[in-house]
């Protein structure tokens, strides 16, 4: 079985994903009996390609971080000459991979990406936050209606499968509670200051290092686990959020005295997003928080990241690993990819879910 896909938005999360399919191909013909061919790709910044035989994905990748840019590529084009749209309507392409930069305002572009894919018919696998925690259930009704599959392991925990434990895994039993850490940014500045570093001086070692971008104000602000907890509500819940809904202090404002009197109360301060049902209502948060040194997620450290669920079957149930970074958010898409074709290529007739089940 081969299916075709197209890429809009070669940043970081793009180029690691192509990088990482190059390096599996092998694999997952073998294992999989699957060709995953990458046909097409639209950036706004660095051009469009495309070839219905197929792209040469090192040297895709190799363009993209040497010189920025797709034209050398033969045949490639400007982004205007062949956009994003262009590439969703191309008669050539089975699945829509969405990797464009995270915009909690409006979801755009990454929200009409998605919408135009599905009324195309096509698959979507995104990393895209934006449209995810602020129109899913639109989203999510509009794949059913269209027969097609939008998956977005990515988008919380990046290649680490919180979604796919949560959904998949715990069918049958019901989430009370999730509770964790979801930005690595933020825990690395924190780890550091627990070692004696000033936040100041922790933020410009998480920007060299590539974990904060230049303006680190989505990650230290909380911006970026607010979406994130949208994200989980609306999956594990069923509620869509607002990002107003959600109780929001980021850590900008936090002192290696804070951190010191934590320590004094033999706990230490993480970023903590909840999300939890109350009654009749879901109340979701994303704060500092002392945590006990008894608390697991107390020993979560560096970029690392960790959800804890809470169900009325295991009690708690902690997923640790990865949350961020070009090779671990590949793999999201990578698995999500893989997990389409499962439902393709079985029982003919049998009607998988439309998303997570």
């Amino acid at each position: 079985m081969e299916l075709r896909l197209g890429l809009i938005g070669l940043g970081n999360v793009g180029t690691g994903f192509l990088e990482l399919l190059n390096e599996k191909q092998d694999l997952i013909r073998e294992r999989y009996g699957l060709r995953l061919t990458v046909v097409g790709i639209a950036d706004l910044a660095k051009g469009s390609i495309y070839d219905e035989k197929g792209l040469d994905l090192a040297r895709v990748v190799e363009l993209s971080r040497r010189e920025g840019s797709l034209l050398p590529y033969p045949g490639a084009v400007e982004f205007e000459d062949f956009s994003s749209l262009d590439l969703i309507h191309a008669e050539q392409v089975d699945v829509i991979v969405e990797t464009t930069p995270t915009n909690l305002e409006t979801g755009e572009p990454g929200y009409t990406h998605i919408r135009e894919a599905l009324e195309a018919g096509k698959h979507v696998v995104t990393t895209n936050k934006g449209p995810i925690a602020l129109r899913y259930r639109e989203l999510k009704e509009l794949a059913a209606r269209e027969g097609v599959f939008l998956r977005f392991e990515g988008t919380v925990m990046s290649g680490s499968p919180c979604l796919s434990l949560g959904a998949e895994c715990l069918r049958g039993a019901e989430i009370t509670r999730i509770r964790g850490i979801v930005n690595g940014t933020t825990n690395f500045i924190l780890t550091e200051m627990a070692k004696g570093m000033s936040y100041a001086k922790a933020l410009r070692r998480a920007q060299e290092l590539g974990y904060a971008e230049p303006d680190p104000t989505a990650d230290v602000e909380g911006w970026d686990a607010v979406a994130k907890a949208m994200i989980l509500a609306s999956v594990f819940m069923g509620v869509q959020l607002r990002v107003a809904d959600v109780e929001r202090q980021g850590i900008a404002a936090l002192t290696l005295e804070d951190i010191r009197a934590a320590e004094r109360e033999n706990a230490k301060i993480k970023l903590v997003a909840t999300v939890e049902k109350e009654g009749g209502s879901v109340r979701a948060s994303v704060k500092p928080e002392k945590v006990p040194l008894t608390d697991p997620l107390a020993h979560v450290d560096g970029v690392l990241n960790a959800l804890i669920f809470t169900t009325d079957t295991l009690g708690d149930l902690m997923l640790v690993g990865a949350g961020a970074g070009p090779r671990s958010t590949g793999q999201a898409i990578l698995s999500d990819l893989l997990w389409i074709h499962a439902y393709l290529s079985g029982e003919p007739g049998k009607a998988p879910p439309t998303l997570f089940p």
